[in-house]
């Protein structure tokens, strides 16, 4: 029966040895996961690959011990690999590629989705669904991983404008990429982080009133700032000098002035109000107070006062004697 090649015009660039090794190899396992490493950048992580071509995966393991074999892969980068920038756009997912995950019994993302939904209060579009899909297909988070990320974004989302406030499922898509840059692929990573953003949250907050601003959240650049400084390790005190000698310099806030300030103490080690004062360089130094210059003609006028009582003293003395 006749055929022909589909989406001939979306071919990845196989070298014609490659070709050649996996043809006299036939080994079609072998051949079907370098040709998922080709679409993926060359990477191989084995939980992933195994996910995405439904394999065990140790099935995914021997597979890439022959690409090896062949030399066609190389062992010490699957052991630590090199970063590799993602595409700027995911893979374009179709509703035949949601059905085919719904129905695949042993996958989590069924679960992963009715779980959402609950959460979001709502049902997921397909648009949504293929979002969602991304952040567990295309950036490999997994099922506990987003759920933790949904629950945060709720958070947010209800602090920054009032209970009940849902986020959308791009804003959640956003942040997913966030996560995925900041390593945050295990529940125990994504965990850690949210301990930190909440005592950061906490510690901001404390922060604000000695910057004088009450009554608004700061904006993200200002936070940015001010996790910066928490991150150097500085006290209230030191923060508020800061802000002070930025005042007063500026006349008004200048966050940029403010951090350099601050950058400059850092780097000299200098976090608290009793260490800056004491080892800033660029703090006037109080002096001993000197006395004023005298007036033209005083000193001449003193020196001859002086040796005018010197001779009257000596005077005194040789009368003295005489008599």
């Amino acid at each position: 029966m006749a055929g022909k090649l589909l989406y001939a015009g979306n071919i990845l660039s196989l070298p014609a040895e490659a070709a050649d090794r996996l043809l006299g190899a036939g080994n079609g396992d072998a051949a079907l996961l370098y040709l998922y490493l080709l679409r993926r950048g060359g990477v191989f992580e084995p939980e992933r690959a195994a996910r995405t071509l439904r394999w065990e995966v140790r099935r995914g393991e021997e597979a890439f011990a022959a690409l090896v074999q062949m030399g066609l892969a190389d062992r010490e980068a699957k052991a630590a690999p090199a970063p590799q920038p993602e595409p700027d756009e995911p893979p374009e997912y179709t509703a035949a590629d949601l059905n085919r995950e719904m129905e695949d019994t042993a996958s989590p993302f069924p679960a992963l989705v009715g779980e959402v939904q609950r959460r979001l209060g709502k049902i997921l579009s397909t648009a949504d669904l293929k979002m969602l899909y991304t952040l567990y297909d295309y950036l490999a988070l997994p099922a506990e991983v987003i759920m933790l990320l949904v629950s945060w974004c709720i958070e947010e989302m209800e602090r920054k404008y009032g209970p009940g406030r849902r986020p959308r499922m791009p804003q959640i898509r956003k942040e997913g990429f966030a996560w995925r840059r900041l390593g945050l692929d295990t529940a125990e990573a994504a965990e850690a982080h949210l301990r930190r953003q909440a005592a950061l949250r906490t510690r901001t907050a404390q922060v604000l009133p000695l910057l004088d601003i009450r009554g608004r959240e700061p904006v993200e650049a200002e936070r940015k700032y001010i996790e910066s400084w928490l991150d150097m390790g500085f006290e209230d005190g030191a923060i508020r000098l800061a802000y002070e000698r930025t005042v007063l310099q500026k006349q008004s806030m200048n966050w940029r002035y403010m951090n350099s300030i601050l950058k400059s103490w850092h780097q000299k080690g200098l976090h608290t109000v009793a260490a800056i004062q004491a080892g800033d360089s660029g703090r006037p130094r109080p002096t001993a107070p000197q006395p004023a210059p005298a007036p033209p003609g005083e000193a001449e006028r003193r020196v001859r006062e002086d040796l005018e009582r010197m001779r009257e003293y000596m005077r005194r003395q040789q009368d003295g004697e005489g008599g």
